[in-house]
């Protein structure tokens, strides 16, 4: 019995690790075939509250609320020389049993990037200490009010490039 616990783990284990790629120093992505681990909204409420830092050559600030009715929303602006470049509105949710974070891009006049049916979606890979990984994309708990997030950016030339935000608690 106890043989076969330890082939199941060892299996599941396996199967989870070889499902994974390092896209970046920071960033990795989960094969489709791929169950990322277990996880909830709740998971991520540690990030609620606002948040400014760099990232893009300009200024970023991201406000989160609390977890509300299965899941959180995230408003983020960067701004260039006191003018916004580009919005996002961002949400947290468990969808088919899978955290996933979800997000719009819009112009500075409101207009969206993504078609009306379409979303950007980073679905949960791992938690690894104070890392939480997502397909491409990384939240650190950075202690101290800090947050880290590193973001896998595909180049034309299929390779990726990692955007880093260095955030701080500004509530």
């Amino acid at each position: 019995m106890q043989k076969l616990f330890l082939i199941t783990l060892i299996l599941t284990v396996s199967s989870f690790t070889f499902g994974q790629t390092k896209l970046t120093e920071n960033t990795i992505r989960i094969d489709k075939e791929t169950k990322g681990a277990e996880a909830t909204v709740s998971d991520m409420e540690w990030m609620a509250g606002s948040w400014a830092g760099q990232a893009f050559g300009g200024d970023v600030r991201e406000t989160w609320t609390k977890t509300d009715g299965g899941l959180m929303m995230g408003m983020y602006v960067l701004e260039k020389e006191n003018q916004a470049v580009f919005y996002e509105f961002l949400i947290f949710q468990v969808v088919d049993g899978e955290l996933f974070l979800r997000l719009k891009h819009f112009n500075p006049d409101m207009t969206g990037w993504e078609e009306k049916e379409k979303t950007v979606d980073f679905r949960f890979v791992k938690k690894e200490g104070n890392r939480y990984y997502f397909r491409g994309l990384t939240f650190e708990n950075a202690g101290e009010n800090s947050l880290n997030i590193y973001l896998a950016l595909r180049q034309k030339d299929k390779t990726y490039k990692e955007e880093v935000f260095k955030m701080k608690r500004v509530d």
